[in-house]
């Protein structure tokens, strides 16, 4: 049996969840989410308890289960919490700033690069004194927010000598030793 798959989801206050054919919205303080979900899985709600049933135990009816109940999930949260990352530019002259939805970056290239952000995702850029600046990410929508930490991440990810480069706050990078005389 699917432990994920089988664990109810609970509905915390304020979220309202709606089941139309085959698609899914949840709607909550933060924002609205919808994902369409296949006909095999069923969703069943019961006093504020969400929770998903498969056919059978065919290999792709084991895989969606889990699957769906992760996504549901994530909207749940994502819609009463929000989802929240953070990276971290490490290198001498890296810089980040903002203005509204547009993220402007000195990564150690010959010109800063400006990327425009979906409005969904709020951002805030956090530059101390002695400290690598930092980029906040906020979103009600889990996926939205790593796609976008993921884009800005590949354009100077960490090298393996130094460190330098765009990393996730409390990420553990795997350093080599330089070379010896």
């Amino acid at each position: 049996m699917s432990r994920i798959g089988n664990n109810p989801i609970t509905l915390p206050e304020g979220v309202t969840f709606e089941i139309n054919e085959n698609v899914v919205t949840v709607k909550g303080k933060l924002g609205e989410l919808s994902q369409e979900i296949t006909d095999d899985i069923k969703v069943e709600v019961e006093d504020g308890k969400i929770t998903l049933q498969r056919p059978s135990d065919n290999k792709s009816h084991k895989a969606k289960h889990g699957l769906y109940r992760a996504l549901l999930n994530n909207m749940i949260l994502g819609v009463s919490k929000g989802w929240t990352k953070e990276l971290e530019l490490v290198g001498v002259g890296y810089r980040a700033s903002n203005q509204g939805q547009v993220l402007d970056l000195a990564l150690g290239f010959s010109h800063n690069i400006i990327l425009d952000v979906a409005p969904e995702v709020k951002i805030e850029t956090i530059s101390e004194k002695g400290k690598n600046p930092i980029i906040k990410l906020t979103s009600f929508d889990k996926q939205l927010v790593g796609a976008v930490a993921a884009k800005i991440r590949s354009l100077r990810k960490p090298e393996p000598y130094k460190g330098k480069g765009v990393k996730f706050v409390g990420e553990l990078l795997r350093r080599k030793a330089g070379k010896s005389a």
